[in-house]
């Protein structure tokens, strides 16, 4: 794969990123930080977060993670607020973190459900607001939420995680109206079946990736760095008019 393109708007500007640890969140804290920007991550995962830290600030990035678990809406805050401390005012916000275990409607219980949407559709919301002041101190700014096609594609086995994600894209279109005349724009970007090692080490089968081939209208697999070239993209000012809307990056799964 070739080197990302470069956004000299990108360069100074600082980046939150949930779940920055490992998987997507990782490369997205790599890509982002390759570009120049000041980028701050919050993951519960300490040890690989603090090896991908001191990895980037060897190679001369700036970087600064964040221990927390976003389901505990006043350690997010807390986070939130050491970044902006180390970093300035938060200019971009990427919604990664997610939990797509999974779970059938037998075995949901209330509780079961109030955790998944905890994690897959609550701490979105909460992080957005707390770095809204920021954006329009800014005068502008992108809040980049990362769905799933899962929904889409009506795959069953895991109904709280499908709900949560269809909501998120709900959830982008009210804040994009909302924000839009501060200049603060707010896009979905929904990722196919990703091959990260956590995907491949639990969920990968023969049966399941015949399906995945058969579903895409483009060979080959979608990887970490496809989902980060389009959240560049979404929080570069190529994008500056482009807001409310979904990005689909599945290999035409969809």
């Amino acid at each position: 794969m070739t080197e990302p393109t470069l956004h000299p708007s990108l360069k100074g500007r600082c980046v939150l990123v949930t779940g920055g640890a490992t998987g997507i969140g990782a490369t997205l804290v790599e890509q982002f930080a390759r570009q120049g920007a000041k980028v701050g991550f919050i993951d519960v995962d300490v040890a690989n977060a603090q090896a991908l830290q001191a990895r980037l600030a060897q190679a001369g990035g700036q970087v600064h993670f964040e221990a927390a678990d976003l389901t505990d809406i006043g350690k997010l805050q807390q986070a939130i607020r050491a970044v902006r401390e180390r970093f300035g005012p938060i200019g971009v916000l990427l919604n990664n973190a997610a939990d797509d275990r999974r779970h059938r409607i037998e075995d949901t219980t209330p509780e079961s459900w109030d955790a998944c949407v905890a994690v897959n559709l609550k701490h979105q919301f909460f992080a957005a607001q707390e770095v809204i002041t920021d954006m329009k101190a800014l005068g502008g700014g992108s809040i980049v939420n990362f769905g799933s096609v899962s929904w889409m594609l009506k795959q069953g086995g895991m109904p709280v995680y499908t709900t949560s994600k269809s909501a998120l894209q709900g959830l982008t279109r009210s804040l994009a109206r909302d924000l839009g005349p501060f200049r603060i724009r707010v896009n979905t970007l929904v990722p196919g079946w990703v091959m990260t090692d956590k995907q491949v080490r639990l969920w990968l089968t023969p049966e399941s990736k015949a399906d995945l081939i058969r579903g895409q209208c483009l060979p080959g697999e979608v990887l970490p760095e496809h989902i980060a070239r389009a959240a560049l993209f979404l929080a570069s000012d190529e994008s500056a008019m482009m807001t409310a809307q979904d990005l689909v990056v599945d290999g035409g799964w969809t």
